[in-house]
Order: C-alpha cells, then structure tokens, then sequence
C-alpha cells in the first residue's frame, strides 16, 4: 500500500491529466495502470530531459530497456541502481525510481507493462540518436506512435485483463495519437528551445491541428465504443482534456488553467 501511495503522489506532481482518473480507478487496475503511467513517465523524463546529452539519453534508455527485459518475475532494484550510479543528482526522483513502479504491477499483467516500457525506451533512444528528425507526415507518425499510440494498444490490453473489455486496435493507436499531437501543439515553444521540431517539413499549426483533430476522432470512436465501466471512466477524462486543449489552442490559448481541468473533469 506504500509503494501505491508514493505512486499516486508522483502522479499527482507530474501530471494533472492522469492523476484524477487513475485515482478513480478500482484497485489493481490501478495498480497496472499507476505503473504502466509511470513507468512511462520516468522514461519521458529523460528523453526530454534539457540538460542531458543526447549520447547520456540513449545509453540510460537503452540500459533501462535491457534491465526490464532481463526481469524474471520480480525486477531487479540493484539492477535499475547500476543504470543510474553517477546521475542519482541530475535525474528527477520519477525517472529513479523507475524499478519500484514497475514492481508495482500486479503479477498477472507485469510483462506486459514492462514489455510496453521497454520497448518505449528502446524506440525513444532511436529518436534521440536521430535527434527527434520528423521531415515527413510518416516520421510524425512513427513518433506518435513510438511514445503514445503503443500506449494506446498496452491500455486496451489492460482492461482486457482487467475484465475482458474488447476494444479497436486501430482506434487505440488514434487515441494515444490524439493525445500526444495535442501535447506537441501545446509544448512547440518548448521544443523548439531544445532544437527539437515535431512538425513536419512545411506544416505550421493549422496543418498540425487537423493531424490532432484527424487522430481525436479514432479517439472518439474508441471510447465510444467502450461499455459503462472502469475504461470508458478513465478515457473520458484525458480525451475531454485534449478536446478542450486543442480548441484552446485553435483560438489563440496555451493551456487550461487548473480550475477548467477541475471543472472538465467534474463533468
């Protein structure tokens, strides 16, 4: 029960969009996806990382990716110590612990969680070795799916498990898509200080907005689709998030404040 407290409190101070739904959610479910969420987290924060070198980046996410694959029915916290001896003062404490999440996982449902992870920083080390080169709508595409549309499939294998929910695999990929075209709209400023462009070679906000819209709409359809439950409960709220984000965005706005994801969320 500590370890999920902690992990509830980490996702309270990284993300305001996750943490509400994944705190409704019914235990072990919660469990999975608490850390599935920050497993995922810890990794992100070290590709986007400002003050790590691109080279410091593949070797962490690479070493990370090889640790969860050499997991044996229980994770190897000396392990995870070795991947991080001499950077313990220059990551954040989400991407350290990055061991503990992924023991969070209730057995049954763990090496898919892992799996996801370590395929994740694998593909993440291959954007940083390219330096994040998107040129084409198909290099976006590979990255949209590299760090959001996999999480898509892994979340419908989750209520899978969970209870059996049936979902469309193509929407799930749109869903993850939908959500991280949003947060590249929203972090461009961002990005480009570190050097890093996400739009294609041509594309300015518009053309990036229908990209988000196009993959919103797979968003919609997958939830839609999802039976009165834990799923649709927690999908509703980051898709409701996006929506409203991107038509912030569409008029001229950066991000919503803290009382419209409340009062979003509320509804």
């Amino acid at each position: 029960m500590g370890l999920l407290k902690d992990g509830l409190e980490a996702l309270k101070e990284t993300s305001r969009t996750f943490y509400i739904p994944i705190s409704r959610l019914p235990s072990e479910l919660q469990e999975a996806v608490a850390s599935a969420y920050l497993c995922m987290r810890a990794i992100d924060d070290i590709e986007d990382h400002a003050d790590l070198d691109s080279a410091t980046k593949i070797k962490l996410l690479q070493a990370i990716s090889l640790t969860l694959q050499a997991s044996d029915q229980q994770i190897n916290h000396s392990a995870f110590a070795n991947v991080f001896l001499g950077y313990q003062n220059s990551l954040p404490e989400v991407s350290l612990r990055i061991g503990e999440w992924a023991a969070l996982a209730p057995a049954s449902i763990a090496p898919r969680i892992w799996d996801a992870t370590a395929a994740m920083s694998d593909r993440m080390a291959y954007w940083a070795e390219n330096n994040w080169a998107v040129h084409t709508e198909a290099d976006l595409n590979r990255y949209t799916f590299s760090v959001a549309g996999a999480v898509g499939l892994m979340l419908s294998d989750l209520w899978a498990w969970y209870d059996g929910t049936q979902t469309n695999r193509t929407d799930a990929i749109g869903f993850g898509r939908g959500l991280q075209a949003v947060n590249i709209l929203r972090n461009h400023g961002d990005d480009l200080s570190r050097g890093v462009e996400f739009y294609p070679d041509g594309w300015g906000n518009k053309e990036m907005q229908l990209y988000a819209r196009r993959n919103l709409t797979l968003a919609d359809a997958y939830t839609k689709a999802l039976p009165k439950g834990a799923a649709l409960d927690f999908c509703k709220i980051p898709l409701t998030l996006a929506h409203a984000t991107l038509n912030l965005i569409a008029i001229g706005g950066e991000k919503l404040s803290r009382s419209q994801v409340l009062a979003l969320t509320e509804q």
